[in-house]
């Protein structure tokens, strides 16, 4: 079933392209997420503007007036069926209707804008706590001084005389066929069937004007690095005032110099005197948050990995839980000491009879080997 189009945007089938713009200015600032609180306010937003590119495209709202939907893959036919027009056939050899039959019609001055990127660099306190950051956006907003008609004051576009306001002219070719007669988009009006003799001495014509603004983006908990945030209808108004496209706000995570992140895990090396991993002892390590105890048995071992739950980074969707911190023992051996602290290892060593006097290498084997050589020699 075909949607209702003109019910999406509250307008009378006969509606005028004012009255559809105004139509869709004022539903798209009452459904805009940042200031709707309706939990569907994206949703109806999505809609409101697949409405209003409809209708304002004449070939679109032809399909829609003739009981289609140009969104479906039955659009051409009323009747829902599948159909494959001889205009079709003709534009897969010619690439152009044939004389009068199934013209296209004007282009539409007002189409969709495309979307818009931006990076965002923050600490990785930031991405797992998250944070709210204000960016400076530099896009096409809508004109304020024509409100998108592209004309200055109110003067109106003047039907093509080129074309007749159809946006096209007709072209005979001559091929093996015979005459074809062709239709292609008037080169007097660019297709769009009316020349706009006024434009607006702001936009140009354009319907639009690039401005700076600053806009608030929140960063949830938990985002990784590489994750795209996105704010529906900030990005670039399209030509002739057409609903806006979406901002993409691409977070980037700067390294810590302390932890290292795998997901929702957190990893860090903490360096332990050789004399500490013998006898053991307590490390208080600051997290990112607070601040934990982890206990170092006595004769730990270099490489050893103490897993404390709870105190990594909040999962985007956890519902509030945390993953974990991997705190990894680097124990080190003195590489400089004095005389009496040479002569107290000296003791421990032979307290702990841990003097190496001779190493043997190889296998039973190659030792046999060996004895048999030096007793024939």
């Amino acid at each position: 079933m075909a949607k209702d189009y003109y019910g999406i945007l509250g307008v009378d089938r006969n509606a005028a392209d004012d009255e559809l713009k105004k139509a869709y200015r004022k539903l798209a600032r009452k459904y805009h997420p940042d200031v709707s609180d309706e939990p569907d306010a994206q949703e109806r937003l999505q809609e409101i503007n697949a409405a209003f590119e409809v209708l304002m495209d004449p070939q679109k709202r032809a399909i829609v007036d003739a009981g289609g939907d140009p969104f479906s893959r039955t659009a051409g036919a009323g009747s829902g069926a599948p159909f494959m027009g001889f205009e079709d056939i003709m534009d897969a050899f010619f690439g152009g209707s044939m004389g009068g039959f199934g013209r296209r019609g004007p282009r539409s001055r007002t189409r969709p804008g495309n979307d818009a990127l931006l990076r965002l660099d923050l600490d990785l306190e930031e991405v797992a706590f998250g944070t709210e950051s204000t960016l400076t956006v530099d896009t096409a907003i809508i004109c304020d001084s024509c409100e998108g008609t592209c004309t200055e004051g109110d003067a109106e576009p003047q039907t093509c005389s080129t074309c007749n306001g159809s946006g096209e002219v007709q072209v005979v070719q001559r091929t093996i066929l015979g005459q074809v007669r062709t239709a292609r988009p008037c080169s007097a009006c660019s297709g769009y069937g009316t020349i706009i003799t006024d434009p607006c001495r702001k936009c140009g014509g354009e319907g639009r004007v690039r401005s700076r603004r600053r806009i608030t983006v929140k960063v949830p908990a938990g985002v990784e690095d590489g994750m795209r945030i996105r704010l529906s209808g900030e990005g670039e108004v399209g030509p002739g005032g057409g609903p806006a496209g979406d901002l993409y706000v691409e977070v980037h995570e700067k390294p810590h110099e302390v932890f290292t992140r795998e997901g929702s895990d957190l990893r860090c090396r903490v360096r332990v005197p050789m004399t500490q991993a013998a006898l053991g002892t307590k490390l208080n390590i600051h997290t990112l948050d607070d601040q934990v105890e982890v206990e170092v048995a006595s004769g730990t071992q270099p490489g050893t990995i103490k897993k404390v739950r709870g105190h990594g980074v909040p999962r985007l969707r956890g519902g509030g839980t945390r993953g974990d911190l991997y705190v990894e023992l680097d124990v080190r051996t003195p590489t400089k000491i004095d005389a009496e602290q040479e002569e107290l290892l000296k003791k421990l060593a032979s307290l702990r009879d841990e003097e190496i006097k001779e190493v043997k290498g190889g296998s039973g084997f190659f030792s046999r080997m060996r004895d048999a050589f030096n007793g024939h020699a």
